[in-house]
């Protein structure tokens, strides 16, 4: 359950991912700090047993790297570790990678980008869909992770109108009672308003044969199983394929800069609404995939967003897909 102090104190952080705010504050590209470059092509194919699995980049946003962004560990800490890996140290780049997973006829997208509300150099989803050959009419299934707008923003253009038309949307059912529930609503502080109006532009009038809710531990779609990783947001989940004996896990938000999160477990980002939750929940995962050398997928992870997790010192690093 939520803490009603963990609550509390991610309305500052939770302000970016209201629709109208989510580009100036958290994707807006500082220009001090240049554009970052983003994949070409921005899609990576894979095979998962029969299944085929396609990172699909949305695009990438850099921030400044302030005192804020890691909530628990001083800023010369952080900035060690990033310049040990041979990262910047004064800005942080973010890439946003949703997941294309075929498997026969099946087309089923996690997550979907920030569509027409980030940035300029985001939005890139259905540009790389199309690059892959395919169009927004082929997804059959939307899968969404958690309700932040960096994952749901992509449901609907600007006109409010669905850009996955056939597609039906499914979401953790403890997430939507959250983002939902008109006491919580009204009990936020003012800088989390913009997150809650956001869900429901995005949820509130779509129909019950668009809308499914599924429970933690479902199956949501063949060979794929919801996994409970609440914390990071009352309701966030992440997805298990399964298929011919290989394995491939979307950790979702698990981490947010895995050269950071992962290498340092215990540290939390200013975006998990339960720190506390959120820490032990990204021990345990990553302690799973590594034990069972799936493959993984993180949201934020580096393009091509594929690769496998291996012990490091006090964590875990990321070993890219080659």
């Amino acid at each position: 359950m939520m803490h009603r102090r963990s609550f509390l104190g991610a309305g500052l952080g939770l302000a970016a991912y209201a629709a109208g705010s989510f580009a100036p504050v958290w994707a807006q590209n500082a220009p001090n700090f240049g554009t970052p470059t983003l994949p070409n092509p921005g899609f990576r194919r894979t095979k998962v047993g029969d299944v085929e699995v396609i990172a699909l980049n949305d695009g990438i946003s850099r921030r400044p790297l302030g005192e804020e962004f890691v909530k628990n560990a001083p800023i010369a800490e952080v900035r060690a570790l990033l310049s040990s890996q041979g990262l910047a140290t004064d800005y942080i780049d973010v890439p946003f990678t949703p997941f294309l997973v075929i498997a026969g006829a099946r087309k089923m997208l996690i997550d979907t980008g920030l569509g027409e509300f980030g940035g300029p150099t985001t939005g890139k989803l259905l540009e790389n869909l199309r690059a892959a050959g395919l169009q927004a009419s082929d997804i059959d299934t939307v899968l969404i992770s958690h309700f932040h707008g960096d994952h749901i923003n992509g449901i609907r253009n600007k006109a409010g109108e669905l850009t996955f038309p056939k597609a039906k949307v499914m979401v953790p059912a403890a997430e939507y009672a959250f983002w939902m529930d008109d006491a919580r609503m009204a009990a936020a502080p003012a800088g989390m308003k913009g997150a809650f109006d956001n869900v429901r532009r995005t949820f509130s009038t779509m129909t019950a044969d668009t809308l499914v809710q599924f429970a933690a531990g479902a199956e949501v779609g063949p060979g794929i199983q919801s996994v409970a990783a609440y914390g990071h947001t009352p309701g966030h989940s992440l997805f298990e394929l399964t298929s011919a004996g290989q394995k491939f896990f979307y950790v979702a938000d698990l981490t947010n800069v895995p050269a950071l999160f992962a290498r340092n477990p215990d540290w939390a980002v200013t975006f998990d609404m339960d720190a506390e939750a959120a820490r032990k929940v990204r021990r345990d995962v990553f302690q799973r995939v590594t034990a069972s050398k799936a493959m993984v997928g993180g949201f934020h992870f580096p393009f091509p967003a594929f690769g496998r997790m291996a012990a490091a010192g006090n964590g875990y690093a990321f070993e890219p897909l080659a």
